[in-house]
């Protein structure tokens, strides 16, 4: 809570503050129930548990976010909630930076507008620090994740059926959205610490590579879902749209799962990944010549570009019955004639990542098969630099944030 003004929600500059003075200042806050917590002074691989007392008021962290659309991201004091009987309250260790992050911090989308200031992030792995006393799936030094949700109404048919992101009551995710038990606005996992309800914090395999498996709690899962419930097998031929953060993991999954996959890329730099990450072939938008070619051969395209772009030469490469899946453009569809879908009973649908059992599901299948994401660890210091370079399309694939290097 704020000592000024008495707002949880109220964000407080932190520039200078130390990352032990914010630790030791949250310490001060540990009253009540039981719990289990880990000491803060041992090294994270050899911490040891110990009985305390729950955290019945929130208590700070440090966080990156910004206070407009048009200012720097900078390092903060954010409150987390008091630790109930259901909570996780996980020490972040990594958080990926998706393209939705870009659009909320910088406030572009019409449709979802940011309320500042904000502090973003929902690729985020975690060690957990301390448990709840009704928190089964968990203990103290497990590796836990957090993906895009961190809460939903639990009783409506959709989150009955594992798709909390449907809830009917609306869920809440984990950045900008109105936070049902705090009040204000949630943040995100650009920060040092973080609690959730045990239901939406994921199991992390051991022996993984952490970094590269965040961005598997939003790109992968958004990616894999459509894979799903489109029942791509093998032999099928898929399309995907965009070789980015999202595109270089779907590839991926793809041809796990035996698909003969082709990228359909704007980068001509990007052209020779595509055997590496698994594709049989990489096909440039502008090349007429291979999109002309390719016409009616496709059952899947998986569009993950995040900007508007004409999509009538995508849909002449589907064929009979194919699908084009948008999990990329929030605003904006272009370009398609109705005719076109008519007579080879064509369709456009849209995917947003997946229910808790779904992503869980992906976590473990790629856990199985070493699927991770191409990545490049960046430090708190480098996040405005890292936005900037995905817009120029200067990665590959995914910035991950090291908050350790903070």
């Amino acid at each position: 809570m704020c000592e000024n003004c008495g707002d949880l929600t109220h964000i407080v500059d932190a520039n200078g503050m130390s990352r032990r003075g914010l630790v030791l200042g949250g310490a001060t806050l540990m009253a009540g129930a039981a719990l289990v917590a880990v000491s803060g002074e041992a090294n994270a691989q050899s911490r040891s548990t110990t009985v305390a007392a729950a955290a019945i008021r929130p208590f700070p962290v440090r966080a990156w976010g910004n206070d407009s659309a048009t200012s720097p991201i900078t390092v903060r004091q954010i409150m987390r909630r008091a630790i109930g009987p259901n909570d996780v309250h996980l020490d972040v260790l990594y958080c990926g930076i998706c393209h939705s992050d870009i659009h909320q911090n910088r406030d572009d989308t019409p449709s979802q507008r940011t309320t500042f200031p904000v502090v973003t992030g929902h690729e985020i792995i975690g060690r957990v620090r301390a448990i709840g006393s009704a928190v089964t799936k968990f203990k103290v030094g497990d590796i836990g994740g957090v993906g895009a949700m961190v809460d939903s109404c639990g009783t409506c048919k959709q989150c009955l059926a594992g798709r909390e992101m449907n809830c009917e009551k609306g869920a809440t995710f984990t950045y900008n959205t109105p936070d049902k038990i705090s009040g204000g606005m949630t943040s995100g996992g650009y920060s040092e610490g973080i609690v959730v309800a045990e239901h939406f914090v994921l199991r992390i395999s051991p022996g993984v590579n952490l970094a590269a498996t965040a961005p598997l709690l939003c790109a992968g899962i958004t990616t894999f879902s459509p894979m799903q419930h489109w029942e791509l097998e093998a032999g099928q031929r898929v399309g995907v749209i965009g070789l980015g953060g999202l595109g270089h993991v779907a590839v991926k999954l793809a041809a796990s799962r035996g698909a003969d996959v082709t990228i359909f890329t704007t980068s001509p730099g990007k052209v020779a990944d595509a055997q590496r990450l698994g594709a049989r072939e990489a096909v440039l938008w502008s090349d007429t010549v291979a999109m002309k070619r390719l016409a009616g051969q496709f059952d899947l395209l998986i569009s993950t570009v995040p900007q508007p772009y004409p999509m009538q030469p995508f849909i002449d490469v589907l064929g009979l019955d194919g699908t084009l899946v948008n999990v990329g453009v929030i605003d904006g569809l272009q370009d398609i004639n109705g005719l076109s879908l008519i007579f080879s009973r064509k369709s456009v649908a849209g995917s947003v990542i997946g229910g808790i059992p779904e992503t869980q599901a992906l976590l473990d299948y790629c856990a199985l098969r070493n699927i991770t994401a191409d990545i490049e660890l960046v430090r708190t210091n480098q996040i405005d630099e890292a936005m900037n370079r995905m817009l120029n399309k200067n990665v590959r694939y995914r910035f991950v944030i090291d908050m350790a290097a903070a």
